[in-house]
């Protein structure tokens, strides 16, 4: 871990961007307490305070929207924290599940083999070879809108990767000495497998997961704009972009731009830190 910690740490813009990631996560986390409004709140929103540009008074001439308003009269600050924690959420959790699933399947596939193995694959390939919106968007048009349907979606078309890069690390993996005198000693297959194998394959699976999180929220948040993601009362920093875009053309830009660019300092700091990941984890760097 210190290896791991102090060839991470070399790279500048891996720190920067890893505490940069940090603050939002922490800001998403503390969103009900710091937020300037409830922008979800009825009893606190002004219809009469719609589409007001940054930097105009609130309507009890004390406070201040800093990133203006939308068409509801929402704090687009306050919208956008509260974005945060629907994406960050829908992002992490459908990465972590699809990991543990994938990484499951690919591991019973390699470690069996034969036509186990054969079978599992080719579903794998299958599912590989149509593009990932647009399986997202047949499940949704048949489950319909929600931030749980979002995850379930998120989650079928992620596990294949992992199942595939888990696969291909376990055949290498068990032709080993240590699976081998597991094997001798009549371990059950589940603690070969889980208390063995899995931690020896699992720098791959994070960096995977580090980047899908990012793909996700991405992903989550082109669901949201085309109308078939989460709904207008859990509203995603996606939802927020579509809110606000009809009103470009006429001049009222901060309704989509301030969610555009937390959605895309959110998903480029991710990247950043699971690039860094990826050759400090990379055996073959060392």
């Amino acid at each position: 871990m210190r290896r791991i910690a102090r060839e991470f740490a070399a790279s500048h813009v891996a720190v920067v961007s890893a505490v940069l990631l940090l603050l939002i996560v922490l800001v998403a986390l503390i969103a009900p307490w710091i937020a300037p409004q409830n922008p979800y709140d009825l009893a606190k929103i002004d219809i009469l305070d719609g589409r007001l540009p940054p930097g105009s008074k609130m309507s009890d001439g004390i406070g201040v929207f800093l990133l203006g308003t939308d068409d509801q009269g929402r704090d687009m600050l306050s919208a956008i924290l509260y974005g945060l924690r629907i994406s960050l959420g829908v992002g992490v959790v459908s990465a972590l599940v699809a990991a543990c699933i994938g990484a499951s399947i690919g591991l019973l596939a390699a470690y069996v083999g034969g036509r186990t193995e054969g079978a599992i694959m080719r579903f794998v390939d299958l599912q590989l070879s149509f593009p990932s919106i647009l399986v997202a968007l047949m499940i949704l048009a048949f489950l319909g809108k929600g931030v749980m349907n979002v995850v379930l979606a998120l989650i079928i078309v992620e596990w294949a990767g992992y199942a595939r890069t888990a696969r291909a690390t376990t055949l290498v993996e068990k032709r080993k000495e240590y699976v081998e005198a597991a094997e001798c000693l009549a371990i059950p297959l589940y603690r070969v497998l889980f208390r063995h194998l899995l931690p020896n394959i699992m720098p791959p699976l994070i960096v995977i997961a580090t980047v899908q999180v990012a793909r996700a929220i991405a992903l989550e948040a082109t669901l949201s704009f085309l109308g078939l993601g989460v709904p207008v009362t859990e509203p995603s920093l996606g939802l927020l972009i579509a809110n606000g875009y009809q009103y470009m053309l006429s001049g009222q830009f901060w309704i989509s731009f301030y969610p555009g660019v937390a959605l895309l300092v959110v998903v480029v700091v991710i990247n950043l830190v699971g690039d860094r990941l990826r050759d400090v984890l990379n055996p073959r760097s060392h």
